[in-house]
């Protein structure tokens, strides 16, 4: 079956069709820069935009950065303040003509990891994190998701985590790998004294120069990199609405 996926981010809005058995796009992704302000009206827009250019009619599985309940957006991360409160999936689905499901942009990257990437099949209770701007996070047992989680407000040192171990903070402040992967230590041990998973899987951008930190990072759990890379929430997005629209 193939969905439309769309990524929603602060700098730029990206989707492809999915084959959702088997995470491929079946043509190439299409891109668009975030409008600024990227208000409702003005996001939606750009959203039409992508369903016109592949000329879709069917579902869309579409990410969001920040918490989403019942199509609603609680929350605004590098996106304009007038999304909360706003039915996004209501908005979106006017727009364009089109079923929509709305999702957390980490939790379609967790989504995408655990049905077809590092933790597919894998049993236990499993932590995906997205190392970008900030941290995204997303926890899943026995390959059920717990929607909206926001490890990375987790205050560590007077900080906000993500305000001190994201990969934007290496980049911005100059940090060689074995200093920001102590960061990330820092952060991971919280993770396992609350939550004692069994394996984390690094995603985000930084994933593709996992060779650098990954062995720098000491947990009890397995800790391995995200295969599905920047291509996870799109993937993510198109599983989900596969799941939720057929529901």
């Amino acid at each position: 079956m193939e969905i439309l996926g769309i990524d929603i981010g602060g700098s730029g809005i990206k989707g492809a069709p999915v084959n959702i058995d088997t995470g491929e796009f079946t043509m190439e992704r299409h891109r668009i820069p975030t409008p600024q302000p990227a208000t409702p009206e003005a996001v939606a827009e750009v959203v039409a935009e992508i369903v016109q250019h592949f000329k879709w009619q069917g579902k869309i599985g579409c990410t969001f950065p920040a918490v989403i309940k019942k199509g609603v957006v609680h929350t605004a991360a590098n996106v304009d303040h007038t999304w909360i409160g706003t039915n996004g999936e209501q908005l979106i689905s006017a727009k364009t003509g089109c079923p929509v499901y709305l999702l957390n942009d980490a939790d379609a990257a967790g989504v995408a990891e655990m049905e077809l990437g590092a933790g597919k099949e894998y049993q236990g209770t499993v932590i995906v994190h997205t190392f970008g701007t900030g941290i995204g996070s997303a926890i899943f047992f026995d390959g059920q998701l717990l929607p909206n989680t926001e490890f990375g407000h987790l205050e560590i040192r007077c900080k906000e985590a993500e305000h001190r171990a994201s990969a934007q903070n290496r980049t911005d402040e100059g940090l060689k790998w074995k200093t920001w992967a102590c960061r990330v230590n820092e952060f991971l041990a919280q993770m396992e004294t609350l939550f004692w998973p069994d394996l984390f899987i690094i995603g985000g951008g930084v994933s593709r120069k996992h060779e650098k930190f990954l062995p720098l990072l000491k947990t009890r759990a397995e800790i391995v990199p995200a295969q599905m890379q920047n291509q996870a929430g799109i993937i993510g997005a198109a599983i989900a609405a596969g799941k939720q629209l057929d529901s």
